[in-house]
């Protein structure tokens, strides 16, 4: 079990090396810079998760269910370079907590199984191949913006920060002969195609990495020269480079290092200006200090010690991807393969089909003009394509565009945003898969398959149709905005076809086969990949109509049937027997481990029991974050920030709902006092003065709402939200 103070102290920010390793512990284990940093524990997700009444079945043997996929390393927000330790590849973010090797240090993550890119670990004297070292969670730190370890086998004490495109590696080895750095070139996440290595004078060395057809360049410095560079096998998969240390001082060898995604020339660049001379300690102050000032712009009052550490862990994690791929002097890499500089920040893809729900709401709040860049950066993608992009699924882009529009983020060009999104919706081809169907129809079709199994791959028909009717409503809103009646008229029309999958006889959203008809047999308890549904099961998918929770109330044929179809979603037992790698964390049928029925407790508000959606919310934010032995298991695969923005947006007692749409579901926060700063610092509070659970009434300003949403335009003017609890 990580080993920290509990006793949250506020450090004294120092340049000072002593004062450096002086500053407060934290939950991680680490060294933390200030009062809202000290809160984080960055290994929370890292953990396996092996309860299995929380993951619903119980797991093969060679089975790690996908769960947190999250990374312990150093990053400031939405960095080019993410440093962290790598204990086994291919493993999601390659950190998995129950590990007891480290294989080296990466430069960038995302936890979905690709980049790990540059591959750096100290080695000692008389080491060989395979390079990695045993290391211990006792001698194991973490803060943001900072990593430590011990490597046992090396001898070598390792520091680790970064900025937005470079890393600062810090190694204190005990035998201070023979000093080796491993530049594991030769491996990824990603297949690696190609590398090299060479050296730029007398302490530094340059190369690149070439995975799936993109190339990230690097350059880096040593504090002690090169005695000689050793590069073995580059055409093999296992090759890898030595960089020998000169012996002769007793110092820590400082590797700084810069990535680019155009050049070496623009890796040099980028370490110069964000590093340069700095040390470490520098580094990681000025990175703590960027983590600070984000997390401080919500200060909550009133929750327990864990509840704060969750809180502002979930947090910190809600802001580490879409990550930048633009260097200092503005150049980037598009699609096409052609470097280009714009007048914006360019971005990498958000993960659209989990984090279009929450975490990039969140993101538009408290970034405004990161958001505007990574829409500029998907209209760039978008023009070389000739389609909007998406990511895995739906066309959750016009949800995240329209959405960030409504809340007045207009940084980008609109008309050629708007031009792609209806490409999407409309042109067979691109983005919408069976578009000409949908639009024929109304619904998606899927083959006549006997006896389909989990892996069985169709057209997850129901699932697009849902998710192309939300879209439709996102996009309507867009075309409202640009006054395009025509277009509005029909997407609103469209937005309905979510009725065309719902089965009454069943009352559940069902597959059609191309003649119209319900598939069949049928059972609503299977879990399928791309049959019918994505990633999920009939009962997960049948409360996912955002836009139109009334007309779907309508559909199961009013209050007390769809609030008793409900019920039986978080009361129905899941069959042990279906297991899905990243289908857990159940609460009856409900599964909390995976996106698509992550709007389902908050369901209860349009039968008017807010009551009973927040005993859910409550049950899922004190049993599926932050469980397991060490308190550091996730009940699910973080994907991007999404799993941690739902705690966020569940703590704080705000949800949105319908991210297209500017507003937001409140429900009874976890504190019983928030202050959130916008960007523009105006302050919302939100507060539970009677501290009770069960919504009664809903005051804004002093005025009781007769609805249950409050509207965004409260983060452009400020304001008090109080809920009113018994």
């Amino acid at each position: 079990m990580i080993k920290f103070n509990r006793n949250i102290v506020l450090a004294v920010v120092s340049i000072s090396f002593f004062s450096f390793n002086a500053a407060a512990q934290k939950p991680g284990g680490g060294l933390a810079k200030g009062k809202y940093t000290a809160l984080v524990n960055p290994f929370i997700g890292t953990a396996p998760l092996l309860d299995t009444k929380i993951i619903g079945y119980p797991p093969p043997a060679d089975m790690r269910v996908w769960a947190g996929l999250v990374f312990p390393g150093s990053s400031v927000p939405n960095a080019m370079v993410q440093l962290s330790p790598m204990t086994k590849y291919r493993s999601g973010a390659g950190y998995e907590y129950e590990d007891t090797e480290i294989l080296g240090f990466t430069h960038t993550n995302k936890g979905h199984w690709n980049l790990c890119h540059i591959p750096l670990l100290p080695v000692s004297d008389g080491a060989s191949f395979p390079y990695k070292s045993s290391f211990g969670h006792d001698q194991e730190k973490a803060s943001p913006a900072y990593y430590e370890v011990y490597l046992k086998d090396y001898n070598v004490q390792v520091k680790l920060s970064s900025t937005l495109h470079c890393g600062v590696h810090e190694y204190t080895f005990k035998n201070n002969k023979g000093r080796k750095v491993l530049f594991d070139l030769g491996r990824a996440n990603n297949h690696v195609d190609d590398w090299q290595i060479r050296e730029e004078g007398s302490n530094a060395v340059s190369g690149f990495q070439r995975t799936g057809g993109e190339k990230i360049y690097f350059y880096a410095t040593f504090s002690s020269p090169i005695a000689k560079l050793d590069v073995k096998d580059v055409t093999k998969s296992d090759g890898y480079a030595l960089v020998h240390i000169k012996d002769g001082d007793t110092k820590p060898v400082t590797v700084k290092i810069a990535l680019s995604f155009v050049s070496t020339a623009n890796a040099t660049e980028n370490l110069k200006a964000e590093v340069g001379d700095k040390n470490l300690a520098k580094v990681f102050e000025e990175g703590s200090t960027k983590w600070e000032n984000l997390l401080s712009k919500i200060q909550v009052k009133g929750g327990s010690e864990q509840q704060n550490v969750m809180f502002y862990s979930m947090l910190y994690r809600s802001f580490l991807w879409p990550a930048l791929r633009s260097d200092v002097n503005g150049q980037f890499t598009d699609e096409a393969g052609k470097v280009r500089k714009e007048n914006y920040q360019y971005y990498t893809l958000p993960s659209l089909w989990d984090d279009y729900r929450n975490k990039l709401v969140l993101l538009s709040i408290f970034s405004p003009e990161v958001t505007g860049d990574i829409i500029s950066s998907m209209i760039n993608e978008g023009e070389i394509k000739g389609f909007m992009p998406t990511f895995f699924h739906g066309d959750h882009a016009a949800s995240y565009i329209a959405g960030s529009y409504m809340r007045g983020i207009r940084n980008y060009d609109v008309k050629k945003a708007y031009a792609l999104l209806l490409n999407n919706a409309y042109k067979e081809g691109g983005t919408r898969p069976f578009i000409s169907e949908y639009i024929a129809k109304g619904y998606i079709s899927e083959p006549d398959i006997k006896d389909p199994k989990i892996e069985t791959k169709a057209h997850a028909g129901v699932t697009k149709t849902l998710e192309y009717a939300y879209d439709d409503h996102a996009l309507s809103l867009l075309a409202k905005e640009l006054n395009d009646t025509e277009h509005y008229n029909d997407l609103v029309k469209r937005s309905k076809n979510y009725a065309n999958v719902f089965d009454k006889s069943t009352s559940f959203m069902r597959g059609r086969l191309e003649d119209g008809k319900w598939i069949t047999p049928f059972n609503p308890e299977f879990p399928y990949y791309e049959y019918m549904y994505r990633e999920a099961n009939a009962w997960q998918v049948s409360f996912y109509v955002p836009h139109d929770m009334k007309g779907l109330v309508k559909l199961y044929g009013g209050a007390k049937p769809f609030e008793a179809k409900l019920d039986e979603l978080f009361t129905k037992p899941w069959n042990p027997e279906y297991i899905a790698w990243n289908i857990s964390g159940f609460i009856g049928q409900y599964c909390h481990g995976n996106q698509p029925d992550h709007e389902a407790p908050f369901s209860y508000y349009f039968v008017n029991k807010p009551e009973k959606s927040q005993k859910r919310i409550d049950e899922i934010l004190e049993t599926m974050y932050g469980i397991g032995p060490e308190k550091l298991a996730m009940c699910g695969m973080d994907d991007a920030g999404e799993m941690s923005s739902w705690y966020v947006f569940g703590a704080l007692g705000l949800y949105p709902l319908s991210p297209a749409d500017p507003e937001y579901l409140v429900t009874v926060p976890l504190f019983k006092e928030i202050a959130w700063t916008t960007p523009e610092g105006k302050k919302v509070t939100i507060k539970n003065p009677n501290g009770q659970r069960n919504l009664e009434a809903i005051k804004v300003n002093g005025a009781k709402m007769d609805g249950y949403f409050v509207p965004h335009d409260l983060f452009k003017t400020g304001g008090e939200i109080q809920v009113i609890t018994k």
